[in-house]
């Protein structure tokens, strides 16, 4: 059953177009940073944007910070809405149940496809602005005169290609999870509805309501808990020495919501009447 949600996954048109525009946006900023030459001073921007001019290695970092605070929710709620009403809005969700498939694993099997687009979305963006990045901003001065094309970290300390190499994994990691987390919530609301669009929706405002929440005081003895306060602890992997606190806290609560979610959206599904 997981083979044929991954086999699944990659024939539908609409997943090739969601990575496809998650990858275009950044290639887009690299084109007219790259043209014009002017990027955001330091502080301003998103993150890591101003620095990417002169070393293209960090254009992958840039990149994710791009898509991730809208374009990647998007994407994994519209992918994670579909994933059981989409079934149910055609009719198939009844002969999928007839066959001799249980729901706990044709759930699992949702989940892990949920799991793979996530994990290949991260993936296509970082791999797509590095070759951007290096294409259109170098490897940085060292590079040209022959040097090892060090990268200046956030704390000031110059990483090796091959450490940065290592903490933009860690990122692609940590991120997969925070976004496994939000598809894990879709896939609730997904056995909830045969909407895929009302899913979707249930998905994107939760995650309007978690960013609208976190600046408050109000709501600051639930902030740790909420699904986005923790999404830009990645950034702390960009530091030497990293700070682990944020992102192991972050990991955490992301690995929470995909039980919690998930052994929510087993309860509803299990004793569900389907009837489409």
């Amino acid at each position: 059953m997981i083979a044929v949600e991954l086999a699944l996954l990659l024939r539908r048109r609409r997943v090739w177009l969601c990575w496809t525009l998650l990858c275009a946006l950044p290639a887009l900023v690299a084109v007219m940073l790259a043209s014009t030459g002017l990027a955001p001073p330091p502080g301003r921007g998103g993150a890591f944007l101003s620095a990417v001019v002169s070393n293209g290695q960090l254009f992958p970092a840039a990149a994710l910070a791009l898509v991730l605070p809208v374009f990647l929710p998007i994407t994994v709620a519209v992918v994670a809405g579909d994933a059981v009403a989409g079934e149910a809005s055609t009719g198939m969700l009844r002969y999928l149940l007839a066959r001799p498939v249980g729901r706990l694993h044709l759930l699992v099997a949702k989940l892990v496809s949920v799991a793979a687009f996530v994990l290949l979305a991260v993936l296509l963006v970082t791999v797509t602005s590095y070759v951007v990045g290096v294409a259109a901003f170098g490897f940085g001065p060292d590079a040209a005169l022959g040097g090892a094309g060090g990268i200046t970290s956030l704390s000031g300390a110059v990483l090796s290609p091959l450490e940065l190499a290592g903490r933009t994994a860690a990122t692609v990691g940590y991120l997969a999870l925070c976004m496994l987390a939000l598809g894990a919530v879709g896939l609730f609301f997904s056995t909830l509805t045969d909407s895929p669009l009302a899913a979707a929706l249930g998905v994107l405002a939760a995650v309007v309501t978690s960013a609208a929440l976190q600046p408050l005081d109000a709501a600051a003895a639930i902030e740790e808990f909420l699904p986005t306060a923790h999404w830009l602890a990645w950034i702390d992997l960009y530091r030497d020495p990293v700070l682990w606190t944020d992102i192991r806290d972050g990991a955490a609560v992301q690995a929470g919501y995909v039980l919690v979610a998930f052994g929510a959206a087993w309860a509803n599904f299990a004793t569900k009447d389907v009837t489409s």
